[in-house]
């Protein structure tokens, strides 16, 4: 599986599709601006709402339940990538975050 770090996760921002697997409160508190929700339970039944055409970049708190969804999502015939340290290291690394259930 392919993964990318925060600061790679910065260069590209605004130009991928990114979604964030965690719960809907964790998300409301705090998600990297653009991010998407689709909670890690409803990526099986939600996959179709994402283009297989485009790399999904996937994000968690701390890059484990992302890298379940990019598992599952590749063994569904997407491309998608995985980013490491999740919104933790996003917020660590002192990006901004969107509070909020907007992306």
């Amino acid at each position: 599986m392919k993964e990318i770090s925060v600061q790679e996760l910065k260069a590209i921002l605004g130009e991928v599709n990114l979604v964030d697997v965690r719960e809907p409160d964790e998300y409301v508190e705090a998600h990297v601006p653009g991010a998407n929700l689709i909670p890690l339970a409803t990526v099986p039944v939600r996959n179709n709402e994402l283009d297989k055409s485009q790399t999904q970049y996937i994000i968690c708190k701390s890059g484990a339940r992302s890298a379940k969804a990019a598992e599952f999502l590749i063994a569904q015939g997407f491309d998608a990538v995985n980013i490491t340290g999740g919104t933790m290291a996003w917020i660590e690394s002192g990006e901004p975050v969107h509070t909020g259930d907007q992306p």
